[in-house]
């Protein structure tokens, strides 16, 4: 992981640890995510391209089955995500 946990994790109940493992595998995987696509930016190479995007793809889908996780540990998460997308949804339409 190229980012530093943000937190010190022995100092977290159970139930806060838990949270914060699921936030870290997000941040793990975003990391992941930014690396290959930057590397596949890099290469001309169209085959290395082609398997850094599909990499970097999964990722992504990691990343939603960490938040799908987190989602149901974090009801206040949830809300603020909702609210955070109707936001958008108002300013962009």
């Amino acid at each position: 992981m190229l980012s530093e946990i943000p937190v010190n994790l022995a100092k977290l109940s159970k139930k806060e640890l838990d949270k914060e493992i699921l936030r870290l595998g997000m941040i793990a995987e975003l990391d992941a995510v930014n690396l290959y696509e930057q590397l596949a930016a890099m290469t001309s190479n169209s085959s290395i391209k082609a398997v850094l995007l599909d990499i970097s793809k999964e990722e992504k889908t990691h990343v939603g089955e960490f938040q799908a996780m987190l989602l149901k540990l974090d009801k206040e998460q949830e809300k603020e995500l909702a609210k955070g997308k109707k936001e958008v949804d108002e300013l962009i339409g």
